[in-house]
């Protein structure tokens, strides 16, 4: 599976590269709203989860796409990504909506719900690896950030992933980092 992770990752990358210097493959690609590239601390510990069995970063990728809803004076859309590990830990694939403020003097604030698949551990074999319980999973992502211009931002991005206590066992996991968005 974590071939696969990979594979969509690269594949998203290269679309977005492709398409950022070419206006015609922008106008192709206008149900891509946003890309968001960053590296996290992968099973933070003291978070919602609580502990920390696993190490090492992740490298994530997020697709955020042009279809969207207004609300609470933000904006809901879908949204596409994955996080793999370096150290060979649990990575994973997510899918979900996302609702995002921005303020006019740049600052945005986003949060998420959706799901994710992980090709992690689901029992405890081992003490170094977190014990998920079920192979989907709930995604809770927060983002708070800066936009540095028109196309660009900074920000610091966390996420949840557990299966909610509907298996057994639920360890969770929690991730924290920065990301550099890109608007196409």
């Amino acid at each position: 599976m974590r071939a696969q992770i990979i594979g969509v990752l690269v594949f998203s990358v290269g679309c977005a590269m492709a398409s950022a210097g070419y206006a015609d493959e922008r106008r192709r690609l206008a149900w891509l709203y946003e890309i968001k590239f960053g590296v996290l601390h992968h099973d933070t510990n003291g978070l919602w989860s609580g502990f920390r069995r696993e190490r090492s970063v992740d490298f994530n990728l997020e697709a955020i796409f042009t279809p969207h809803v207004k609300f609470i004076g933000g904006t809901i859309r879908p949204a596409f990504g994955g996080s793999v590990n370096t150290a060979g830990d649990t990575s994973k694939l997510y899918a979900g909506l996302r609702w995002q403020y921005e303020h006019t003097s740049g600052i945005f604030f986003g949060m998420g719900l959706g799901g994710a698949i992980h090709d992690g551990k689901l029992n405890l074999e081992r003490y170094d690896r977190k014990a998920l319980g079920s192979r989907a999973l709930f995604h809770i992502p927060i983002e708070i950030g800066y936009r540095l211009g028109a196309r660009s931002s900074l920000s610091v991005y966390f996420d949840h992933i557990s299966n909610a206590s509907l298996a057994d066992p639920n360890e969770g996991m929690d991730t924290l980092g920065g990301r550099f968005g890109y608007r196409f």
